[in-house]
């Protein structure tokens, strides 16, 4: 085994063969480890998406937006049979150890090159465990060190009025000044609402941001959420809602279908964050609530989210 950090293996292999990952991230929630890859290709990275899922036992979900790919994973240890073509490339093995996230990887060919190489100089890895060397026909192995980091999607709603703003622009925006800030920014989701509110300004919509987050960094995260939009919102009902972790209650997905086909009110809002354990924040008012916490339980179900019913 070597064990090489992204500089080391930069400077070790200058193959034209390898094209580095972008970024490596990973949140863990209990048994559960969700890992976000930004692969260097765009929809080729689809082939990896079908691969992991199929090949190995470890891996519960994949899907692909664009050049990044999602896996939910479940701690443990599994035996690959890798065959070409059929069962290319997996994951082995799934661990936390501490404040670290180790993923071992194993493909054939150049799934082996991916699992090591082209991983391993990617943003967010602190080090490779490097076993074999893949490429060619030969099998590549390696395990995938990263920081361990928590999940944390806020709902927004409720920032414009019918003169002026969108919720969807500035959520954005907020999102990309916490980026800034140091906070990895992952995802905005639009979730459509109920179009017959007549509490509406326009599209009824609530936004859901995603974020991933050192332990001990959440309340911070809050804070300065609930500073950005405080200081930008054009509305006196603004709220914000907190989903931690990687799993999405039933219930919390019960009430956001709901709040897409029918008036949600904010007793039944409040009654339901404490039920699943979301925390609401009145950032200028109580009545964006509703939508915050709607847009909660459809973050990762996007073409549900933007469904409208009439």
């Amino acid at each position: 085994m070597e064990i090489l950090t992204p500089k080391d293996l930069k400077e070790k292999f200058k193959d034209p063969w390898i094209a580095p990952y972008k970024k490596v991230i990973t949140m863990v929630d209990g048994d559960r480890v969700e890992l976000v890859e930004y692969h260097p290709c765009v929809a080729g990275s689809e082939w990896m998406v079908y691969q992991y899922k199929r090949t190995s036992d470890l891996v519960l979900d994949s899907k692909r937006d664009g050049d990044k790919h999602t896996y939910l994973l479940k701690v443990g240890k599994t035996e690959m049979n890798l065959k070409p073509s059929f069962s290319a490339a997996g994951i082995e093995e799934v661990s936390v150890e501490g404040d670290e996230v180790k993923v071992v990887h194993a493909g054939l060919a150049g799934a082996g090159v991916g699992a090591a190489m082209c991983r391993g100089m990617a943003e967010g890895v602190k080090r490779v465990e490097l076993y074999d060397v893949g490429g060619g026909s030969k099998v590549g192995r390696a395990a995938v060190v990263t920081p361990r980091l928590e999940k944390v999607v806020i709902g927004v709603d409720d920032t414009d009025t019918k003169q002026e703003g969108a919720t969807w622009t500035l959520a954005n925006n907020v999102g990309i000044e916490l980026a800034q800030m140091g906070f990895e920014y992952l995802d905005h989701v639009t979730v459509q609402l109920f179009p017959h509110n007549p509490n509406k300004t326009q599209n009824c919509v609530a936004i859901a941001l995603v974020f991933a987050v050192k332990p001990g960094e959440r309340d911070k995260l809050l804070e300065k959420t609930s500073e950005l939009l405080k200081k930008h919102t054009l509305s006196d009902k603004t709220a914000i809602a907190v989903l931690d972790g990687i799993s999405i209650p039933e219930e919390l997905r019960s009430y956001s279908e709901a709040a897409k086909k029918s008036m949600i009110y904010l007793e039944q809002a409040e009654k339901t964050a404490e039920e699943v354990g979301v925390q609401l924040v009145e950032v200028t008012g109580s009545r964006g609530k509703i939508g915050a916490l709607a847009a909660l339980g459809l973050y990762n179900d996007i073409k549900e989210a933007v469904k409208v019913y009439y």
